[in-house]
């Protein structure tokens, strides 16, 4: 494998060591003034997304017991797909990382919350808040580079399995939730002797019933309720949860692997200081351009440069936040990858088919300071 450069190197290599401390200091306190300034406002906020998340789902479910009808199955359908959005993206995800803890809300808290999806919430949260999150586009430290079975950087060593990913990321997309159920385990780690196949199979158990779960209620418990309309109940409960998932694919993908984004070495962690750190987020990271609707739906994920920067926040905050940060990197020349969905999306795409085949050479180290966005 081909090492990468540190933060220090490559887009970042104009910087002295006053600017990254600089840069420091002006993220932290970007983050100190949200913090003293959480209240009332942002509580209601939650609580408003999670009452108008339960009303679509509630909506669309009743919906469905009349799909016999294709209008109420049309509206069911889309109103249940809309709440597993919600659920999944700007609540479950957000409440996961902690970004309301601070309301001490028992009801909407990271210790408690479970999601409407297949992987269990507390080994998640590892995976994503802890290893994802720490060791953000780290080659060999971060496993969301691809996945464990994507190529979506030059960095990356071809395999011949890799010919098959445009179609394989293609399945992932329709079945996102189960994928990432999957890959929580680790299994490829238990493989290579660096976890025990018993903590592998114990948590392919807490899969299994969290997955168990998910399928009486989505297909056959609320399936049954619908009696005569059960098909159709069916069909709806699976259109909506592939809908979720496929959104969901689109939005962290967009958020992490087009063109601009960023990998690393695990060089760089020796000693990287709290500024150093905040750069190689803002370097890993891509965003989405949109209106308020979009943001919502993404779970302001639209904001993943902001999101990586301060995984703790409130989602609401962040595109309060975006142009100081977008500001910062002005001001010391560095990329703020950002795009619309449709560009971001196919830039994401052409990757995966461009990866799938040899080459091309691992991106440059030396390259110049970019500071245009794209």
């Amino acid at each position: 494998m081909t090492d990468t450069a540190p933060v220090s190197a490559g887009p970042a290599a104009h910087l002295s060591d006053v600017d990254i401390k600089e840069i420091g200091r002006e993220l932290d306190r970007i983050r100190d003034e949200v913090i003293a300034d959480l209240g009332d406002g942002d509580a209601r906020y939650i609580r408003r997304v999670i009452t108008v998340q339960r009303g679509l789902e509630a909506g669309g479910r009743s919906l469905l017991m009349a799909s016999l009808l294709p209008p109420a199955w049309l509206a069911g359908t889309t109103c249940l797909a809309v709440a597993k959005i919600l659920e999944n993206m700007e609540i479950g995800h957000n409440v996961l990382h902690g970004q309301w803890d601070w309301m001490r809300d028992p009801q909407i808290h990271s210790s408690t919350w479970e999601w409407d999806f297949a992987s269990p919430a507390d080994m998640w949260k590892h995976s994503h808040n802890f290893v994802h999150h720490t060791y953000t586009n780290v080659l060999g430290k971060d496993r969301d580079i691809g996945y464990a079975f994507l190529r979506v950087s030059p960095e990356q060593p071809w395999r011949p399995v890799d010919l098959t990913q445009p179609v394989s990321n293609a399945i992932l997309a329709a079945g996102f939730e189960w994928g990432i159920a999957i890959y929580d385990v680790e299994l490829e780690r238990a493989w290579r002797g660096e976890k025990s196949w018993a903590e592998a199979l114990t948590q392919l158990r807490d899969v299994l019933r969290k997955a168990t779960r998910q399928v009486v209620k989505d297909y056959i418990a609320f399936p049954l309720l619908a009696g005569p309309a059960f098909l159709p109940t069916l069909l709806g409960n699976l259109t909506a949860n592939v809908t979720r998932n496929i959104w969901s694919h689109a939005v962290i993908f967009c958020g992490h692997f087009p063109d601009g984004s960023e990998v690393f070495n695990e060089d760089q962690l020796e000693n990287e200081s709290r500024g150093e750190w905040y750069i190689r987020q803002l370097l890993g990271s891509s965003n989405i351009d949109g209106g308020p609707l979009l943001h919502i739906m993404t779970g302001n994920l639209s904001h993943q440069i902001e999101h990586h920067l301060f995984p703790d926040l409130p989602s609401n905050r962040y595109a309060e936040i975006a142009p100081k940060v977008r500001d910062l990197c002005q001001r010391y020349g560095l990329r703020y990858n950002t795009g619309s969905l449709v560009r971001q999306t196919a830039n994401v795409w052409k990757n995966i088919f461009r990866l799938a085949l040899p080459g091309p050479k691992p991106r440059p180290t030396d390259t110049p300071p970019i500071s245009a966005t794209v």
